[in-house]
């Protein structure tokens, strides 16, 4: 039985993001993989600390950060895991801090500062391929987002992501509904009923691509 870690790198529990990334797990369980889900807001972590360790030749990390904190056991599990899902919110165009924080940690440890003579570019530290599903969800519409290059962007982390883990592919939700009720909050900058129809509308299908996230990633060869 395949093993996918499913992450949740908003703060929000049960919103937007929280909910595609549960999507994402039911296609993973549905196509017979054990999927595990955790919060990263409950666990306390700082991003690369630059120490190295990583990176020395006499390193035995492999692959893990070193720094022994509360996110080590979950940084293990992903390197030892047959695919990741993460999920973030888009804030002020960037993914959350500890999305960053997370990110830097996973991908440090599996980095190299070596040349790939026969390939180009820098050789990978992975021998396997562990696919990543990263889900971004936003309050801005499509094409605002394309407007201001959030493609590029965002779009960075996902490649990121794909030279170091060996396949990358992202999930761009738009438009979300950030308030379940207006009534409490100064915001006119939001149309409410535009936003309610969007959530009644987009959001399902947007469910339907995390499930087949879920499912692609479970099943990726």
């Amino acid at each position: 039985m395949k093993n996918i870690i499913i992450l949740n790198a908003s703060p929000r529990k049960n919103f937007n993001t929280a909910k595609l990334l549960k999507e994402a797990q039911k296609g993973a369980q549905e196509s017979g993989a054990n999927a595990e889900y955790y919060n990263l807001y409950d666990y306390n972590f700082k991003g690369c600390m630059s120490c190295f360790a990583c990176q020395r030749k006499d390193s035995k990390t492999n692959g893990v950060c070193a720094i022994p904190d509360e996110i080590k056991p979950i940084l293990e599990k992903c390197i030892n895991s047959d695919g990741i899902i993460i999920g973030t919110p888009v804030y002020f165009s960037y993914p959350t801090g500890v999305f960053r924080s997370f990110i830097e940690r996973l991908m440090f440890a599996n980095h190299t500062y070596l040349v790939d003579k026969e390939n180009g570019g820098l050789k990978r530290r992975l021998d396997k391929t562990i696919p990543t599903g990263v889900i971004f969800t936003m309050n801005c519409p499509e094409q605002m987002a394309k407007d201001i290059n959030y493609d590029t962007i965002l779009g960075e982390n996902v490649n990121s992501l794909n030279h170091i883990m060996g396949y990358a592919e992202a999930l761009y939700s738009y438009d979300t509904c950030q308030f379940a009720d207006f009534s409490k909050y100064n915001c006119d900058l939001f149309d409410e009923n535009h936003k309610k129809e969007v959530q009644q509308k987009q959001f399902p299908i947007d469910m339907q691509k995390a499930y087949n996230l879920g499912k692609k990633i479970c099943e990726y060869k």
